[in-house]
């Protein structure tokens, strides 16, 4: 059986709704044991906000928090990985690289005086697919086809029928240690825990902040943010000067 203290699951539309389900039945099912289930969605009329109305997480202790995810995630993971054991975020799809800008904004509270933006990756990624956005995140996939969302990831791709060959965080790792501009990676993996949900602990993303204020303690540096899964990822260049 898993178990947490909290987890939070980002959204509470149309992919946060069927994670929340999903976690609800692992639960019910003896599969999960959590002291909190926080559903975090700036509408209080979205699809979760409806099914605990109408009952549909009995015996899941689902709640939901009215706010922009931005705001949630600052005041969370502000508390530090030893109080964020036992935590773990259930990211959306296609939810902005929260992750990163987390990271940025500790930064910019760090060093008030010193420049702190999210740059272009400085090589191309070697994925399959691969996209530069304007806004110098990137996304990268192995994968050329479109993948159910509650794909978990398992060694026989079904997609291709044959052994998943490839995963994301050793390879944007390797891309990490290759580019002698690079000072470092926080590198995030989200890993499917339990019926189709994918997780990243939070005392991870934590504790990236604090490696981050020792790689740029003393001086300018690089770090490759990732937020990944074994097939997909979005990345960017924390710079600071």
């Amino acid at each position: 059986m898993l178990r947490f203290e909290r987890i939070v699951v980002i959204g509470g539309g149309c992919y946060g709704s069927w994670y929340t389900q999903q976690l609800t039945r692992a639960i019910q099912r003896g599969a999960l044991t959590a002291a909190e289930i926080v559903v975090v969605d700036r509408d209080p009329a979205c699809r979760v906000a409806m099914s605990l109305a109408d009952g549909a997480h009995a015996g899941a202790p689902v709640r939901l928090v009215v706010q922009e995810w931005a705001a949630y995630l600052s005041e969370w993971l502000a508390a530090g990985p030893e109080a964020l054991a036992g935590h773990a975020m259930v990211p959306s799809p296609l939810m902005p690289h929260l992750c990163l800008d987390w990271l940025v904004e500790r930064a910019r509270g760090r060093w008030p005086t010193r420049h702190v933006r999210v740059e272009p990756m400085p090589v191309t990624p070697p994925t399959p697919w691969e996209r530069a956005a304007p806004d110098a995140r990137h996304y990268v996939s192995f994968a050329t086809w479109t993948c159910p969302v509650n794909c978990i990831e398992p060694a026989k791709c079904p997609a291709t029928r044959e052994a998943r060959d490839w995963s994301m965080p050793i390879t944007i790792r390797k891309v990490a240690h290759d580019e002698p501009s690079l000072g470092g990676a926080a590198i995030f993996h989200c890993e499917h825990r339990t019926y189709g949900v994918g997780m990243i602990d939070a005392d991870a993303i934590a504790g990236a902040d604090r490696q981050v204020s020792a790689w740029a303690a003393h001086g300018p540096s690089r770090v490759l943010v990732g937020t990944v899964s074994h097939c997909h990822g979005a990345l960017g260049v924390l710079a600071i000067d």
